[in-house]
């Protein structure tokens, strides 16, 4: 617990590498985690390769920790190799719905949570790229991914060359619900993000965007109508040339 309660994330990595027996480890750590039907709709990319990490960057926009991370583990939903599998054994598979990918991309999202906390455990830091969406198709264009695979999120993997300050978090009583939902009032929200926006590091982030509060800058400069549209289109092209119906 202490360990979960103590987490940072780290973007800064000693040259020192990883070693096989401490990475292999690591991911059969992952691989105990829970799963739909114990079907493992999952697959890990592991990039180690220098080359490798300078084609994937610019996807990643070019963020300092990816050149600088000894290990990028990409974690796929992979429905290829389990309806292979099933086609071997002569029966039909059809997961090409809204249903399984979310559920692959649950199933794959905790193998990725019990990843990390095992390379936590091991005196490693991590740091979860969320631009593995932005730029799937590309992304798998670079790991050669094959038709029913598509990444899900990926981490950097290392040992920490840096001891930053815990991120914030709101309050557990701004995310827990006893028994039922209980809908915020205007009273409520202005309380549970009132410490978040007091912080110097919010009333920083409000004045290099010229904003004019928290909110704005979230809402209106990181994560823009128009950035959320773009990438929800390329990333809904991708899914529909793959199969995936949602009607």
């Amino acid at each position: 617990m202490d360990l979960l309660l103590n987490h940072r994330t780290i973007r800064k990595y000693q040259l020192a590498p990883v070693a096989d027996k401490v990475l292999t480890n690591i991911l059969e750590c992952g691989i105990r985690a829970s799963n739909t039907g114990n079907m493992q709709l999952y697959s890990i990319v592991v990039t180690r390769d220098t080359e490798k990490k300078d084609m994937l960057s610019p996807f990643h926009f070019n963020q300092p920790m990816i050149k600088n991370a000894p290990v990028i583990l990409t974690i796929c939903y992979d429905i290829n190799r389990f309806s292979n599998w099933c086609s071997l054994n002569h029966t039909k598979t059809d997961f090409s719905n809204l249903l399984w990918l979310l559920t692959g991309t649950i199933d794959a999202s905790i193998l990725t949570q019990n990843i990390c906390i095992a390379a936590e455990s091991k005196g490693l830091g991590i740091c979860y790229l969320g631009t593995i969406l932005y730029n799937a198709p590309e992304i798998s264009k670079v790991l050669n991914l094959p038709f029913g695979v598509i990444p899900v999120t990926s981490i950097t993997l290392g040992y920490p060359d840096q001891n930053p300050p815990q991120t914030d978090r709101l309050p557990l009583d701004a995310v827990v619900h006893f028994e039922e939902y209980k809908d915020y009032s205007e009273e409520r929200i202005q309380s549970v993000y009132r410490k978040k926006e007091e912080l110097d590091s919010s009333k920083q982030f409000v004045a290099e965007n010229s904003m004019e509060n928290l909110a704005q800058v979230y809402a209106e400069v990181r994560y823009k109508s128009e950035d959320n549209l773009y990438f929800s289109k390329k990333l809904k092209k991708m899914l529909l040339d793959q199969g995936f119906v949602f009607d």
